[in-house]
């Protein structure tokens, strides 16, 4: 089941958990027996040796879940890239004793031979929690009935965002529903323009970073999202005069955004609205809100 994104759902009825910054996987425990399936469908048992004891807790289940790797405290989803595409059994174990992940279990399908699917999200719930399932890697992470506060925890605590769920719905295999709601934890900062690349417009995306003592730039990402044809104007009005043969930023611009980019000047400041960084302080999921000509260069902090 899928989640459409949105703001977070008020009123009662709706259950609320963590948004954990992983990739998706059913684990199907059959005779103390588990193999463990990525959203597309692709058996990715042999990647996460760590879980596989997971199946001495429970004899015929089939979970819903989310698997995470923490570093210092909270996920890390550049950190998980290493582990998520390995097949070979031998490099996946050196891993799991050094980069080991965490399989967090928000749902409950099957229990004993019963399918639970068409059970309401509190039935399912209480079921899973009544298995006592918890161990140093794997997890039944709290539900919470306040959204706000749940919205608010999740912020402190560097998270994703929030999952709100139905209380009343029914697991609906491959379904995007609205009866589950993703609502993203997002936030808004000022950037100074370095550069662009053309795409299919003429601007595709800006290259962005923050000014360091020197002036010069320090890289904090491309943004391509919310760059529609008012706001493209007023950006190539503001960025053409200040074209540049040499790149503003101090440090190194990866080769995919760097290639075919015209540099500027670094004089335009943008506000841009984004999900968390990665932690080398580049912007995931960007996009550009609105030009700031209030607020000249120099003044731009960075808040990583």
């Amino acid at each position: 089941m899928l989640a459409i994104t949105g703001q977070l759902p008020a009123g009662a009825g709706w259950a609320y958990e963590f948004k954990w910054d992983g990739i998706r996987a059913l684990a199907d425990i059959q005779q103390h027996r588990q193999r463990l399936y990525a959203r597309s469908g692709v058996d990715v048992t042999v990647a996460y040796p760590e879980l596989i004891t997971l199946a001495e807790q429970v004899d015929d289940a089939l979970l819903d879940g989310e698997v995470v790797l923490f570093t210092d405290g909270q996920p890390s989803f550049t950190a998980l890239a290493e582990r998520m595409h390995v097949r070979n059994a031998a490099k996946a174990a050196r891993l799991a004793a050094t980069v080991p992940v965490t399989y967090m279990v928000f749902d409950l399908l099957r229990l004993r031979g019963e399918d639970l699917t068409g059970r309401p999200y509190r039935e399912r719930r209480a079921a899973l929690e009544s298995l006592g399932l918890g161990a140093a890697r794997w997890a039944v992470p709290p539900a919470f009935g306040d959204g706000p506060a749940t919205y608010e925890a999740a912020g402190e605590h560097g998270l994703e965002g929030v999952m709100a769920k139905r209380v009343d719905s029914a697991y609906r295999s491959g379904v995007r529903s609205p009866e589950w709601v993703k609502v993203k934890l997002e936030v808004t900062g000022d950037f100074v323009v370095g550069g662009w690349r053309p795409g299919a417009r003429k601007i595709g995306g800006l290259l962005v970073g923050v000014p360091g003592p020197d002036g010069r730039l320090t890289y904090r990402g491309r943004v391509g999202g919310g760059i529609g044809a008012p706001i493209e104007r007023e950006l190539l009005r503001e960025l053409e005069p200040l074209r540049s043969p040499g790149s503003p930023f101090a440090d190194d611009v990866p080769r995919e955004d760097a290639r075919g980019a015209i540099w500027v000047r670094p004089q335009v400041v943008v506000e841009v609205k984004y999900g968390q960084r990665t932690p080398d302080g580049r912007l995931r999921f960007p996009r550009i809100l609105r030009l700031r000509p209030d607020k000249p260069a120099e003044e731009v902090a960075d808040d990583a």
